[in-house]
């Protein structure tokens, strides 16, 4: 069928409103906490409750779309994630944060859910490619275009209000819509320990794309805080990284498609190892220096996931395509929830370096990896590889994957001084 953004339109315009709100909220957790002295560690485990969230939503949201249908459930996550971010200006105590944030996470994780369930459905298979690449461009520009807020407003807790908003916000078009509902299909399963003896490199990269990029966009904004950068350069820094994340998605699809994953993944590993340690011992020395680096291995690293996804489905039938990536995004989850309080934990070890220094360490491990296993098998023949799948700012095709993940892993303040308390609710030392 030819073309049409008419039929997808409701849900990119509730995406573009979502993931701006999420943007605004990346880098000011973060910021916050750093002015209430809160530790390295403690904010990358605050970091780490929305990708828990996430993972949960992964697990259960596809039965509350199944149950009231994809608007009202859209509806649904979107007031549960309004509501945790204007709770987020009252919470007092640190476990009040951490759960907040993990549900923030469930409720994006349900409306990713969502968006990606209806362009399926708008969309066949002469088409899906254009439907995807325009929500690629969707999600990525306005992650890019949110924490750009933090140069107009001063980061201070009644910035929540704003993401509070951009939530609500996104119900609009789709309450508004005359779209029905799209048709819920019946799901397919593909074991995890069967996709790893599949392509355990495959599996591999997915689980350091979240372990890498988790702990990059969750810690850098405390990276260069400790490097004494303003919040308008963090917000400045992460935008040119989205920014970045969207511009190589598809030359680095082309170039796997044309020379294998594996080559392709390793040049992208070794160079992200040579950014990330040239970060970690010069990333203090100018601001146009650490963003040319930070600009640099944010280019590196966001192919990761698509890479490795493609790497999977060259070696799967095709039948099996969606449920084998059921899988890979449980792998993706598990990385993202570790990597921020992994990362964390070091840098209150070592400093604001030891965020680099773990990114390093990873991209080591995962091209070592990759160097191994392309030593006892080949690549797969051009002519029989996959599709590859340019990764939004969270992985997509996420609809037709997180009612298989279950099956894939087996049964299972409105002052500073109200963040002050937030992880020191009973330290009356502190100004």
């Amino acid at each position: 069928m030819p073309f049409r953004l008419g039929p997808i339109a409701p849900v990119l315009l509730g995406l573009i409103s979502a993931q701006v709100a999420l943007g605004i909220m990346t880098p000011l957790i973060p910021i916050l906490l750093l002015r209430v002295g809160a530790s390295s560690p403690a904010i990358g485990l605050v970091a780490s409750a929305y990708y828990v969230g996430f993972l949960a939503g992964a697990m259960s949201c596809d039965r509350i779309v199944t149950r009231v249908g994809h608007i009202r459930a859209f509806a649904v996550f979107a007031a549960v994630a309004a509501d945790a971010a204007l709770l987020l200006v009252f919470c007092a105590e640190a476990w009040q944060v951490a759960l907040l944030r993990a549900l923030i996470g469930f409720a994006s994780s349900g409306m990713f859910l969502v968006v990606e369930s209806w362009l399926n459905d708008r969309s066949d298979a002469t088409n899906r490619g254009r439907a995807f690449g325009a929500y690629l461009v969707a999600s990525w520009g306005a992650s890019a275009l949110g924490p750009l807020a933090l140069n107009v407003v001063e980061a201070a807790p009644i910035m929540f209000v704003l993401v509070g908003v951009g939530f609500a916000t996104a119900v609009l078009p789709m309450a508004l819509t005359q779209q029905a509902n799209p048709a819920v299909r019946p799901q397919a399963h593909f074991a995890l320990l069967s996709l790893y003896r599949v392509s355990p490199s495959g599996v591999a990269c997915c689980l350091g794309a979240g372990l890498i990029n988790g702990a990059y966009y969750a810690m850098v904004p405390v990276y260069l805080q400790r490097q004494n950068f303003a919040s308008g350069s963090v917000a400045a820094f992460i935008s040119a990284a989205m920014i970045a994340g969207l511009l190589v998605q598809y030359p680095a699809g082309a170039l796997s498609d044309r020379f294998g994953r594996r080559p392709i993944l390793l040049g992208t590993l070794g160079a992200g190892f040579l950014i990330a340690v040239a970060m970690a011992l010069f990333g203090g020395v100018s601001l146009l220096l650490v963003n040319v680096l930070g600009f640099g291995f944010a280019a590196m690293t966001a192919p990761l996931y698509g890479l490795g996804a493609g790497q999977t489905n060259d070696r799967m039938e095709r039948g099996d395509y969606v449920a084998a990536s059921g899988g890979l995004l449980f792998t993706w989850s598990l990385g993202s929830t570790l990597g921020p309080g992994l990362a964390g934990g070091l840098m209150g070890a070592v400093g604001p370096g030891g965020l680099f220094a773990y990114l390093a360490a990873v991209l080591a491990v995962l091209g070592a990896f990759t160097w191994a296993r392309m030593l006892l098998r080949g690549e797969v023949p051009r002519e029989r590889r996959g599709p590859f799948v340019p990764a939004t700012v969270a992985p997509p095709r996420h609809a037709e994957l997180v009612s298989r993940i279950v099956a894939a892993v087996g049964p299972l303040g409105a002052t500073d001084s109200v963040w002050q308390a937030v992880l020191h609710p009973h330290d009356h030392s502190r100004d």
